[in-house]
């Protein structure tokens, strides 16, 4: 999992506004990004997040980069290298995790995160924590998984505020 939160623990507005994510917009930081995705050949995302980033920028450019998959509860024809899964997301998910293959990368939302982790399936969790506090919005971590112990591998600090927490799940 690879994400971004504010501060007080939303990745999106009570209105699925995810615009103040561009306070962290540097010129020349990608924030370790393609370092990470080096390790990647599969993303997934919840539909309301994919038709979110749609709605603001028009395009989805992990759609080009990886083995792009939306999991959603309608069918919908693939958009461009976009493909859309109606089926069970985590058996999909250990379906992949058993063929050969780089790492799965996670974008959310908070219900794909809350459901992986419900089951077991996030390994590794970097989380971006932007300076604001939103107030409300969609929390990252809803609750409703079981316990999970979390080791440190890393903290970095920026110049603007943000705060990176690289965190493997250990059990």
């Amino acid at each position: 999992m690879y994400i971004a939160m504010s501060l007080d623990g939303f990745i999106a507005r009570t209105d699925d506004d995810i615009s103040w994510l561009s306070i962290a917009d540097k010129e020349g930081e990608d924030y370790g990004y393609a370092a990470f995705t080096a390790g990647i050949d599969t993303y997934i995302v919840g539909r309301k997040t994919y038709d979110i980033v749609m709605k603001l920028t028009g395009s989805f450019p992990q759609a080009d980069q990886f083995d792009c998959y939306i999991l959603t509860r309608t069918p919908r024809e693939p958009e461009g290298n976009a493909k859309f899964y109606t089926g069970d997301p985590v058996a999909f998910i250990r379906e992949l995790q058993a063929k050969p293959g780089k790492h799965i990368y996670c974008d959310g939302g908070a219900e794909i995160v809350q459901l992986f982790l419900k089951n077991k399936l996030v390994d590794e969790m970097i989380i971006t924590v932007l300076p604001i506090l939103l107030g409300d919005g969609k929390r990252l971590f809803k609750g409703d998984f079981p316990e999970q112990s979390l080791k440190h591998i890393d903290t970095r600090t920026f110049d603007n505020g943000v705060v990176q927490l690289r965190y493997v799940v250990s059990g």
